[in-house]
């Protein structure tokens, strides 16, 4: 099933797009459209501002039609085309059946269709490479779940999301991780490292640890997730802040973390060292 997340951000970017080429700010657009469909519709400069930004949760197909109208798009083709992809932004997607495990769904919705996803992990093992042990470690240890239910529930999400690896077209997953995080991993949960190994054997994921005795690196701030789509979708960062969720899209700023994942992973060692690695700790447990 097509992402509903990444239809969404296709969309508010295209119509962004499209009132930039016709060199109209915002708020004559929504001055334009409020005159031609009337008040029942409620057209602002701030309902368009979130039509562009992607902070919408449905979108109504005529809203999407009157804006067309006014950028002078009249190709029939063009103009469905449009109206199937608010269609299948407007859908629900997989992670709703988890109800609040996975948050807002916006990180797996992009995740789930990414071709290439690169991460930076300063003190955990990325979830898409977690065991349920070690997962239910992880969740439970933030003290934010109410009960085991609740737990259950958000561990067993965790591990729906992996499905990126068995689909028809899997996704490439590179990751670099601080030595921190493979420190953390206590003697009962030996076999997260055990699945580090494993998964390491696929064509299409690559692990490298970055060693503490490498010293200070450019990535120490904090974990990043480059993450890379088919055309015409555009690359996302994904950075999350404690509790807070932030999507850089800018060109220059998804360069600027593409040159820092360049430079941990330069410092980082090679993945066959890697291995080696994991096993030493591997070993001492």
């Amino acid at each position: 099933m097509a992402s509903p997340t990444l239809r969404r951000r296709r969309l508010s970017r295209l119509l962004r797009e499209l009132r930039e080429a016709s060199g109209s700010t915002a708020s004559k657009v929504a001055k334009e459209a409020k005159r031609r469909s009337g008040k029942h519709r409620g057209w602002s400069a701030s309902k368009l501002t979130r039509l562009e930004g992607a902070e919408w949760k449905r979108v109504q197909a005529d809203d999407v039609l009157m804006l067309l109208d006014i950028y002078e798009v009249t190709d029939p083709a063009e103009r469905s085309s449009y109206v199937t992809l608010a269609k299948e932004a407007n859908q629900q997607g997989w992670w709703a059946t988890f109800g609040d495990a996975l948050g807002s769904g916006q990180f797996v919705g992009l995740e789930s269709e990414a071709s290439s996803i690169r991460s930076y992990e300063s003190m955990s093992i990325p979830g898409l490479l977690q065991t349920p042990e070690y997962a239910r470690a992880v969740i439970a240890g933030n003290g934010m779940v109410s009960d085991e239910t609740e737990l259950a529930q958000r561990v067993d999400a965790r591990m729906f999301r992996k499905n990126v690896f068995t689909k028809m077209n899997p996704v490439t997953f590179w990751t670099v991780l601080d030595e921190a995080a493979l420190l953390r991993i206590t003697p009962e949960l030996k076999g997260q490292l055990e699945y580090l190994l494993e998964m390491g054997n696929r064509p299409n994921v690559g692990i490298q640890v970055l060693p503490m005795s490498r010293g200070p690196h450019a990535a120490m701030t904090g974990q990043f997730v480059i993450m890379e789509f088919p055309p015409p979708d555009l690359p996302v960062v994904y950075l999350e802040v404690m509790s807070e969720e932030l999507y850089l899209e800018k060109p220059q700023e998804v360069t600027r973390y593409q040159h820092f994942y360049d430079y941990v992973q330069a410092e980082a060692l090679s993945v066959s060292d890697s291995r080696v690695l994991i096993r030493d700790r591997l070993a001492s447990l």
